[in-house]
């Protein structure tokens, strides 16, 4: 698609477009706002600055990106930057915070951002993540690449999950998601190893069996943690990003 900006769409004089950019009826482009080449705000999508996105990314009706966050204080804390990557996707209603303290809000490439998903202050997300509809960010969380939430579950503050991990619908986490796994429940609890995204993300067959064979060392064999982590052979650098997840336990 040509851009242009649509005679109804509200850009502040200091936001800046790049090449190909197209705002649609009614979508409002704030001061402090970077949008990169190819970007599309469809009608009634909002951005608000600071903020500055990558290349290509689409902003679908009535998400608002940049945002405030929802903090009670008010200093100036509250300009911290949002960041994101280039190709991503922002479904309706989404709302993506800036930051409010810390190191601001980032996103990287690729990532999909479904119906209703927030993804709050100074939290940080990959690359290739999925958040199903109604998925819940909360502040300072951590979120690794390729990781997969189902609809309406939720990550508690500084809470992180782990690459590849699957986050079941309606999951509740309060603790650290470790990588590759899937988590389930209220709270949520590991329950397998997540062999359907391990094989699409494209993890070579061998490294898969020996996640499998230190998963069952792991959580099924009844050992305490550490005397599992310490048997656990890293030669693999899947399982050993596995075991070193755990021992940080965040």
């Amino acid at each position: 698609m040509a851009g242009g900006v649509h005679e109804s769409a509200v850009v502040a004089p200091g936001a800046r477009l790049g090449r190909g950019v197209v705002v649609g009826p009614f979508a409002v482009v704030g001061d402090g706002v970077e949008l990169g080449d190819g970007t599309e705000l469809s009608a009634h999508a909002v951005v608000l600055g600071p903020a500055v996105l990558g290349v290509a990314n689409v902003v679908h009706a009535f998400a608002v990106v940049g945002g405030a966050p929802q903090l009670k204080r008010a200093d100036g804390e509250l300009q911290a930057t949002l960041v994101m990557g280039d190709r991503n996707v922002v479904r309706e209603h989404v709302t993506i915070h800036r930051g409010g303290g810390g190191c601001g809000t980032r996103v990287g490439h690729d990532n999909l951002f479904m119906v209703g998903a927030h993804v709050a202050h100074d939290v940080t997300v990959g690359s290739h993540v999925t958040l199903a509809n109604g998925t819940q960010l909360a502040g300072h969380a951590v979120v690794e690449d390729h990781a997969t939430f189902g609809g309406l579950s939720g990550v508690a503050q500084f809470v992180r999950v782990g690459e590849s991990a699957f986050v079941a619908a309606g999951a509740m986490c309060e603790r650290a998601v470790p990588p590759f796994v899937i988590v389930q429940g209220d709270r949520a609890k590991v329950r397998a190893l997540n062999l359907v995204g391990l094989r699409r993300r494209g993890v070579p067959e061998e490294s898969i069996e020996r996640l499998e064979a230190a998963f069952r060392r792991l959580f099924a064999s009844g050992e305490p943690m550490a005397r599992a982590l310490a048997a656990v052979d890293r030669s693999d650098p899947y399982v050993a990003r596995l075991a070193e997840a755990l021992e940080r336990k965040g």
